[in-house]
């Protein structure tokens, strides 16, 4: 078995309040076998100038919402008139043009030190709503895309049936998402089983909007069953918590524990207008909520109560979304910043507890319990980050989360392989990728 040396100048380990220096990593068959503060570096180890971090996990990603970036600021709007321009990229993908965009955002997202990535995955059939010939053409092509870019994927499969809380059927656009109920979803996807050690398959609940709650206790069970992680947007927007109000007369949040939907293995994403009843019942069911700070400022949704849902036992965790910015760093901080303007108070969050919302705890929340901590036994992920740039220079190896930027990340190991180096993916030019994919589902 051949071991890979790697010499940190300062590395960030599990339990440390702070980086420690001169960290020797030993690496074999795709997991750390050594981890050594303060030890010299041996003749044949890499040297990783800066600080050196686990990987980032990106816990909730559209991939096609890369297409958008810099394309829906112009007038003004909401979540709903933006949601427009979304369908209008999503009816033009198809399988090999859904390859080549996923491919360069996750390229993009592991330039960022994104070692895996959750794709919360609804784009299913043709524009018009019928099968392709392999029903899960789509999302073979994300987990071949993730290969390629190098990281790993929990292709969040989801389940999207209807178009309003009262159960509109879809029509236009949304006639691609849906199975036509709970059963038949469940059906395409148990039928999907992609090979590979870097995927996993887990399962969403859209939202209370897309899916009735009497088919919700399905797709739970579904991924109950399986020990797979469970993923729902949830109150995103105070709309669909009206609708589900006078429809249902339950919040969103209310409906999903109604429906057994809720604990350690589900992740709330946004949940950002929740009430004190709402946060409790997240909280006390171990719930995990999925933060996306620069999507929902992007989309004008609010701030969420991150603190309080922390404090209340829900893991927080990090995800792009819609990825008008790609930077965990960013997102992050975009944690604790967007506290303060709600709170008018700082040190809301510790640095620690940002960092472990973009690494331990995203892993955890897409299934992967063994990566995101530079650890003996652990998935070999590292992410080394620049200390001399014109935003790092100066700043202390635990400032990184309120300095670094995804410019500043020099090298990503996945498992072990090196996917970047010097700042460059090791296979693919990411903006020429970028820049091909996106005009072929644009012009």
């Amino acid at each position: 078995m051949s071991v890979a040396r790697f010499h940190a100048e300062y590395a960030w380990l599990p339990d440390r309040d702070e980086p420690d220096a001169d960290v020797l990593i030993e690496v074999a068959d795709g997991r750390f076998t050594r981890v050594a503060p303060d030890t010299p570096a041996p003749s044949d180890a890499r040297r990783l100038p800066g600080l050196t971090l686990p990987g980032l996990a990106n816990a909730h990603s559209h991939a096609f919402h890369r297409a958008l970036r810099g394309r829906t600021q112009g007038g003004r709007g909401d979540f709903w008139s933006w949601r427009e321009r979304m369908y209008a990229v999503a009816e033009r993908l198809a399988p090999e043009s859904y390859l080549a965009l996923a491919r360069a955002t996750y390229a993009e997202m592991a330039l960022a030190g994104v070692s895996c990535v959750g794709e919360f995955h609804y784009l299913h059939h043709r524009p018009d709503g019928g099968r392709y010939a392999d029903p899960n053409a789509m999302g073979a092509a994300l987990v071949e895309a993730a290969a390629e870019a190098g990281i790993r994927i929990t292709l969040l499969d989801t389940c999207y049936l209807t178009a309003t809380v009262d159960g509109q059927p879809l029509a236009g656009p949304q006639r691609r998402f849906g199975d036509g109920d709970a059963v038949r979803w469940a059906e395409r996807a148990a039928a999907f089983a992609p090979e590979g050690r870097h995927v996993r398959v887990g399962a969403a609940i859209h939202s209370v909007r897309a899916v009735p709650a009497e088919q919700m206790p399905m797709v739970a069970d579904w991924a109950r069953e399986r020990d797979a992680p469970l993923h729902v947007h949830l109150s995103e927007q105070p709309a669909e918590n009206e609708a589900c109000l006078a429809y249902h007369g339950r919040t969103p949040t209310g409906l999903l524990a109604d429906a057994g939907a809720l604990g350690p293995a589900t992740t709330a994403v946004h949940a950002t207008h929740l009430t004190d009843a709402d946060r409790k019942l997240l909280g006390d069911s171990g719930t995990g909520v999925c933060l996306c700070p620069t999507t929902e400022r992007d989309l004008a949704d609010g701030i969420g109560p991150a603190r309080d849902l922390a404090d209340a036992g829900c893991p927080i965790s990090l995800g792009s979304d819609s990825h008008a910015v790609i930077d965990l760093f960013e997102e992050a901080r975009a944690v604790e910043l967007d506290e303060r303007l709600a709170t008018r108070e700082r040190g809301r969050f510790t640095t620690g507890e940002l960092r472990h919302a973009a690494t331990a705890a995203g892993h955890t929340a897409l299934g992967w319990s063994d990566a995101g901590t530079i650890t003996l036994g652990a998935r070999a992920d590292l992410v080394t980050v620049r200390l001399d740039s014109p935003r790092t220079a100066g700043v202390p190896p635990v400032g990184v989360f309120f300095a670094a930027t995804a410019a500043e990340v020099t090298d990503v190991l996945v498992d072990g392989r090196t996917v970047v180096r010097d700042g460059r993916h090791a296979t693919i030019d990411v903006p020429a990728a970028l820049t091909a994919a996106i005009e072929a589902v644009t012009r």
